[in-house]
């Protein structure tokens, strides 16, 4: 990792801000779909949808699956979401090469108790030499900056 920088908090928070408008896009696609499955499959009344502790607990556990695979699949793919792309960032090993789908759901699962710690893990990069942030050292990988391809025409 020595030919690139660690990202900090402020672009990863940027990411985080663009890759929220595409997983709330994702988010209505799984709820409508999920709506349509127990009103038209299901044939439960209208008053009745979303009512039921299945229902309710099916769209958490559907919402939680979409948004794990979105990330990993990104991540495992090109090490970068929409937003990360924006931001000119990178999750990737520490030798530089594409991470895995495990590594990719263990970032997931450490990102929400990250979160749920009221942002301590992600705050983590203000401590960590190399700006690591909880799921970057949980998983053993790292995010760091791309550099900005320069412009061979001068």
């Amino acid at each position: 990792m020595a030919d690139v920088m660690g990202a900090g908090l402020g672009r990863r928070l940027g990411a985080l801000l663009y890759d929220s408008v595409l997983v709330v896009a994702l988010w209505l696609i799984v709820t409508i779909v999920h709506l349509a499955f127990f009103r038209l499959v299901l044939g439960q009344p209208v008053e009745a949808v979303g009512v039921s502790a299945l229902s309710v607990w099916s769209l958490r556990a559907l919402l939680l699956v979409s948004v794990t695979f979105f990330f990993c699949f990104f991540w495992s793919r090109s090490g970068m979401t929409l937003g990360m792309q924006a931001w000119h960032l990178r999750v990737q090993t520490p030798n530089g090469q594409r991470i895995t789908l495990k590594q990719g759901f263990v970032r997931c699962a450490t990102a929400w108790l990250s979160l749920a710690a009221l942002g301590m893990g992600y705050g983590w990069v203000f401590v960590d030499k190399q700006r690591r942030s909880w799921p970057d050292i949980a998983s053993h990988t790292c995010t760091v900056v791309v550099p900005k391809r320069q412009d061979k025409k001068h």
